[in-house]
């Protein structure tokens, strides 16, 4: 497909960047510490099965359609959908649904910059040797005096900080940001690959594979579906404006359908890979399966490390593979944010980069403080990290990615989807023309409610809500761990909801 003479923000010069920045977007921390536990409790194979098939016939037409869209007009969403809608004819608020999506991607590498800055403070933490004989209730002091200490956050602003400084030193110029991401991104594979193989000569990848990939029928039931459904939309980046700076930056002559594919079945494999990795490293922790999010990872894992022989050298390549994991995400989603800023403002790209930057860092204290001193300043039962969350993963995201298959499946008919997709058989760009004017808006809204709603009981817990069946206090017990009356002892201090191992 020809690219337009006054594109601003360049082009990828290798036809496999493409495929390994998609890579980059979609194997994100969601892969190690959310998709080997929702394996292990709802089906095992079977719900590997459900997610890749999800993958397949939900997701991937929204990602080609949003890819498509930005070859077709090399611009970040906003602009993309501003000349789209314009082109077409069509009301000129469609272009809200792009910054709509800039502001839910710069929401979220927020986050992504402070989850990066724990990852990369454990990487130390490994290579010093503070895993040995480690105890799931030491390590949770270790993640509390990191995150939740009200007397030692500046250490966890300094690493927030380095690792912000870290995306940006890449991120700075665009022939970097090419090289990283074909660079970064098979190195991961190699070491996660390696990971896999020594597991295996220990003899403790049996178990975790049984555990993940075991076909278990009677752990299946609506919510396996329903569990498969929502990773399947959320692990891939959709909504957030980075499908379609990646299609726009995009060498002529990549393939985009085939990367696409192999980009979901490659995240699939990972997923099934850490997931027999981690549990397998982390199973002399009693009860593992039932571990997830930052207990998974930064209590059970660092348990099973410091358990080996050689476990600094271990630890150090273990949490080498989640930070490159942390840190290709945050570079994508920076990527993102900077070409909406770029063609707003006509600023250069260090100029651009830096600004993203220091938003993001700003905005990322919020997230930072709502672990330790801001723990305990709640909005309606839920702490300052909680509402960004929230907003940004129960609306914002859905709406995008609801707007977006409304557009491109109502508002754009059959030729233009077959002419963003290039050569494509007519019974496909039917198919796929289906999926987004049918299925795709109602699944979308469907997650984004069931998303918000699960977020109520938080509410619930810590605030006299007017949908709740009781107060507060009695739905906690009246204590104040909101652990039915079990206050952790091994904690120096219990804060509030802001409690980073529940995350």
């Amino acid at each position: 497909m020809p690219t337009p003479l006054n594109t601003t923000l360049g082009l990828w010069n290798g036809r496999s960047t493409f495929f390994w920045a998609a890579a980059a977007a979609t194997i994100g921390l969601g892969n190690l510490w959310y998709f080997p536990w929702l394996a292990t409790h709802f089906g095992g194979g079977y719900f590997v099965l459900m997610y890749l098939a999800f993958l397949l016939l939900v997701t991937l037409p929204l990602i080609m359609a949003e890819s498509a869209l930005g070859r077709h007009s090399r611009h970040n969403i906003a602009l993309a959908m501003r000349t789209e809608a314009e082109a077409r004819r069509l009301s000129p608020r469609w272009r809200w649904v792009g910054r709509v999506s800039v502001l839910s991607g710069f929401l979220v590498l927020s986050i992504t910059l402070v989850i990066g800055s724990i990852c990369l403070a454990y990487v130390f933490y490994g290579a010093l040797g503070q895993f040995a004989g480690a105890t799931p209730r030491s390590m949770s002091h270790e993640l509390g005096q990191l995150v939740e200490s009200p007397h030692e956050y500046q250490g966890f602003m300094a690493w927030h900080l380095l690792f912000v400084a870290l995306v940006g030193v890449i991120a700075i110029r665009p022939g970097l940001v090419e090289r990283a991401f074909r660079l970064v991104m098979p190195i991961f594979l190699v070491l996660l690959s390696v990971l896999l193989v020594w597991s295996y000569g220990q003899g403790v990848a049996s178990d975790s594979l049984d555990a993940v990939m075991g076909f278990r029928w009677q752990d299946v039931g609506f919510q396996s579906v329903w569990f498969a459904l929502s990773h399947a939309f959320y692990t891939l980046g959709i909504g957030l404006g980075v499908w379609t700076v990646l299609g726009a930056l995009m060498a002529p002559g990549s393939p985009l359908k085939r990367s696409v594919l192999a980009v979901a079945l490659l995240d699939t494999v990972v997923g099934v890979v850490a997931g027999v990795v981690i549990y397998g490293i982390a199973q002399t922790m009693a009860n593992v399966s039932d571990a997830r999010g930052f207990e998974l990872v930064f209590i059970a894992l660092p348990v099973g490390l410091g358990g080996f022989e050689y476990h600094q050298l271990l630890s150090t390549a273990v949490f080498a593979v989640i930070l490159l994991v942390a840190w290709s995400s945050a570079l994508v989603l920076v990527e993102a944010v900077v070409a909406w800023l770029r063609e707003w403002m006509v600023s250069p790209r260090p100029v651009s980069v830096l600004l993203v930057l220091v938003c993001a860092w700003l905005a990322g204290l919020i997230t930072l403080f709502s672990f330790n001193i801001w723990s305990d300043v709640q909005f309606a039962g839920l702490t300052p990290f909680r509402w960004i969350e929230l907003i940004t993963s129960g609306l914002l995201i859905p709406l995008v990615a609801a707007a977006l298959a409304v557009f491109l499946g109502w508002q754009a008919p059959v030729a233009y989807l077959s002419e963003l997709l290039g050569d494509t058989r007519e019974w496909l760009a039917g198919l796929w023309h289906f999926a987004l004017r049918y299925l795709l808006p109602l699944v979308v809204v469907a997650i984004g409610l069931s998303y918000s709603v699960a977020s109520l009981q938080p509410m619930c817990k810590n605030a006299n809500m007017i949908w709740c069946d009781q107060p507060a206090h009695e739905v906690t017990g009246g204590d104040e761990s909101g652990r039915g009356g079990e206050v952790d002892k091994s904690r120096p201090e219990q804060r509030g909801p802001g409690r980073a191992e529940d995350f």
